[in-house]
């Protein structure tokens, strides 16, 4: 995975995009910044962050990924990965349903997933110090082109869906005690079933992961 490292930048996913756009596509690639001044959150909404936090975007080519991988739930999927990443190194990370990252009960970051014909894109950022009252930061302290290279060492290992969704599940009732903002709406989720593809069934509506 070639890594480019920059300064600033508006966003790091939308960067990527028009890098792409512009060059084309021919392996994968990874944009991380030190600060981002317009970061995507989940459903469009901005995210704010300091500088010095972990602001990344990469694309992979839809048949690097594992076969049984549904495209809906690829941000569990890379979600979970950093967890793991995170975790091996100290952190108390967890994964709330279906892309945010947590620290005891408050927020840290999240992941947002897009698609064309041919190449997945996936947006990550972790907050390493804190924002506000309202978010939290990461637990530990991390070398960010370190975590970077053990984390896409451990995607290219291409751990299929089946093993990632049996240990996501395992650890899916935590996310029970909070919202999710489905169709512009906050719904619990306590009674939500999660289904083997990532979904989650909700008053016999079966809603994917948000972005």
């Amino acid at each position: 995975m070639q890594i480019i490292n920059l300064k600033e930048v508006n966003s790091t996913h939308i960067y990527l995009k028009e890098l792409i756009q512009k060059e084309g596509f021919s392996s994968p690639i990874c944009v991380s910044a030190d600060y981002q001044s317009a970061g995507i959150g989940s459903r469009g909404n901005s995210w704010e962050g300091k500088e010095g936090n972990l602001f990344f975007s990469f694309v992979v080519s839809k048949d690097d990924l594992p076969e049984d991988l549904q495209l809906q739930s690829a941000s569990i999927y890379f979600s979970f990965l950093l967890k793991e990443v995170l975790q091996s190194q100290g952190s108390k990370l967890w994964l709330k349903w279906p892309n945010d990252f947590y620290i005891d009960n408050k927020k840290i970051g999240g992941t947002i997933t897009s698609a064309t014909k041919d190449l997945l894109y996936c947006g990550i950022g972790v907050n390493l110090q804190s924002v506000n009252s309202e978010f939290g930061a990461l637990d530990i302290k991390i070398d960010k082109m370190y975590i970077l290279k053990l984390y896409f060492k451990t995607l290219e290992k291409k751990s299929s869906w089946k093993e990632i969704f049996n240990y996501f599940q395992i650890e899916f009732h935590k996310s029970r005690k909070y919202k999710a903002t489905i169709e512009n709406k906050k719904i619990s989720l306590e009674n939500a079933i999660l289904n083997s593809d990532g979904s989650i069934q909700i008053d016999d509506k079966k809603v994917f992961s948000l972005r």
